[in-house]
């Protein structure tokens, strides 16, 4: 899915979008958990294309990460600057939560600018080696 793509039919008021960007920005877990099960969508998408994910992984909000996986969040959503969760992960140096999405599948050769791509020009080899251990590149 890209940031392009249509939302779903249900697109909250901007308002409570807002919202729910700010609760995943700032690892509010458990608000942001009762925000989805009253009904926001939870691949939704913000102006610039983050998801939820993408913007709870550059937060490095590990357990909010943790809960929107479980729920099944999409990890193939790139932002409008090609850059997807995993990415964040890298560019923000955070193993733990590289490996969390690593392990819900995420695909670090997604995006224009991808995670193996974001690791090698920010000289950052053990996000490198870490992706290529799950990945058996």
């Amino acid at each position: 899915m890209t940031a392009e793509q249509d939302q779903p039919a249900t697109v909250p008021p901007a308002a409570v979008v807002e919202g729910v960007f700010e609760l995943a920005r700032d690892g509010r877990t458990r608000p942001l958990g009762e925000m989805l099960d009253a009904g926001v969508p939870l691949d939704l998408v913000n102006g610039r294309g983050d998801s939820l994910l993408i913007v709870a992984a550059y937060g490095q909000h590990r357990e909010t990460v943790q809960e929107l996986l479980r729920r099944g969040a999409d990890t193939a959503i790139v932002n409008g600057m090609g850059q997807t969760a995993l990415a964040c992960a890298v560019f923000r140096n955070n193993e733990p939560i590289l490996v969390d999405l690593l392990t819900a599948g995420a695909d670090p050769d997604l995006g224009s600018h991808s995670g193996i791509q974001i690791a090698d020009q920010f000289a950052l080899p053990r996000m490198r080696a870490v992706i290529e251990a799950h990945t058996g590149a």
